[in-house]
């Protein structure tokens, strides 16, 4: 047994994802509630009482890289610079939480199966209506706290039409079948233009 803890991370992500793959191939041929737990731990080779060392339930395999990105969020805006105008650290909160995410590639590669399953679970429909409503809400009070010059409302509205361009667009790139790659771009696409709105907000004093 090694005692590198880089190794022993290394083995951990790679089980991390062999879990949310299997996952959701699993929900894909059997179907989201016919999957059990001890099935998900076999595509992974671990024990099933393993499996909750790695997440908590079923549906947080399909969430599996909300938290992540949102506290990496969280910690980019507490971390603004000095008399960074909004609209830049926004965009720097979605280049390094969505774009830059080390779950980034792993959602690109599992986006349209990971759709289709949320759109047929009515289970994962509503705890998608709550992540994104935390979400938002969180992002909200941070960029509150980060930047004076925004009232509430003004700090609301900023994350609320960032977050609503890119759900709606990869939704939208997802129903009609497009490439990852071609939902990326149009993402980046829907984030410029959101942020550009954004840009006519006050700026630090």
């Amino acid at each position: 047994m090694t005692n590198d803890p880089g190794l022993r991370q290394r083995k951990k992500a790679r089980t991390r994802q062999a879990l949310i793959e299997g996952a959701l191939r699993l929900f894909t041929e059997k179907g989201y509630d016919q999957t059990t737990v001890a099935e998900i731990a076999a595509t992974a080779d671990i024990a099933t009482r393993t499996f909750f060392s790695y997440f908590a339930s079923k549906d947080d395999i399909v969430f599996f890289d909300d938290r992540s990105r949102l506290e990496r969020a969280v910690e980019i805006i507490r971390d603004r610079q000095p008399g960074e105008p909004v609209a830049d650290l926004l965009r720097r909160v979605i280049d390094h939480s969505v774009f830059g995410d080390t779950d980034s590639e792993l959602a690109r590669k599992v986006g349209p199966v990971r759709t289709r399953l949320i759109a047929s679970v009515p289970a994962l429909q509503a705890r998608e209506l709550y992540v994104l409503f935390d979400i938002q809400l969180q992002l909200t009070h941070a960029l509150h706290r980060a930047c004076p010059e925004l009232d509430l409302v003004e700090a609301a509205a900023a994350v609320g039409s960032l977050v609503g361009a890119i759900k709606l667009i990869v939704a939208t790139c997802q129903q009609r079948g497009y490439r990852p790659e071609e939902t990326y771009n149009a993402v980046h696409r829907a984030t410029d233009i959101a942020i550009d709105g954004i840009s006519s907000l006050p700026r630090p004093a």
